[in-house]
């Protein structure tokens, strides 16, 4: 049954981020898609949580790396539901190398990362558009502090940031005034990606004014402001970071 509702499709919202914005949206009366790319159970128990708010969620299993699993994935929402209001592209990865250890950043690693911060997010972007513009939706991209600083896990994390940032404002620029096209940019945030690599959290806590770091819901209150709040701000990235940046 198509729903005629307000929808909103979040990229690896099995947990952490993903997960809180899946919730927040789902209590602002969004019917939620639940994407993932191997974590299946936490999947669906975000979809169990996202249930007890009123609302519908569809668990999609997809990889953003691999376009024809997007094309898949965008398909079987607008086939279910009838229509998109909001893309957040959350999906991302890293891989943890000192910024003095250049030769460790091989091919494969920057491929790696590209395939997903990147090309997957763009391509998610250009399935996703279409439909946005039909309902005048909006596209919230999680980005990095790391994008504008030049810090985080590692130079190809902190490069495929800064190009999430880029290709905000562009689609912005493009698609305005139909589609708003904004990002959010987290400092650390406490989820399973940093569990073993506190040493790092701390470190960036010495310099950060709020003195902790950021909760997936910090970030997810973000996002949600930016999709369901404002309605002036597109080409914007908020930056979520307890002060560390300013």
């Amino acid at each position: 049954m198509q729903s005629t509702r307000k929808v909103a499709l979040i990229t690896g919202s099995a947990t952490g981020i993903g997960r809180s914005t899946a919730i927040q949206l789902a209590d602002r009366g969004y019917d939620i898609v639940v994407n993932y790319s191997k974590s299946r159970d936490d999947a669906e128990q975000t979809a169990i949580e996202v249930r007890t708010k009123g609302v519908e969620a569809l668990v999609i299993a997809a990889n953003v790396a691999d376009e024809s699993a997007i094309k898949a994935m965008f398909a079987q929402t607008i086939a279910h539901f009838g229509g998109l209001n909001v893309l957040v592209n959350n999906s991302g990865t890293t891989h943890f190398i000192d910024h003095t250890d250049l030769d460790s950043v091989t091919d494969d690693v920057w491929n790696d990362i590209l395939s997903v911060n990147v090309k997957g997010l763009f391509s998610c972007c250009r399935a996703a558009m279409p439909h946005l513009k039909s309902r005048k939706g909006n596209i919230v991209n999680v980005a990095s502090v790391a994008g504008l600083a030049g810090s985080g896990s590692s130079i190809p994390y902190a490069a495929s940031k800064g190009a999430v940032i880029t290709l905000t404002k562009s689609l912005a620029r493009a698609f305005a005034p139909e589609v708003r096209v904004n990002a959010v940019a987290p400092g650390p945030v406490q989820t399973r990606w940093l569990a073993d690599h506190q040493d790092m959290v701390q470190k960036a806590m010495a310099h950060t004014p709020m003195e902790r770091p950021s909760t997936p819901d910090d970030i997810a209150e973000a996002i949600v402001f930016l999709a369901d709040v404002s309605t002036l701000m597109t080409g914007q990235v908020m930056v979520v970071d307890g002060g560390r940046t300013m």
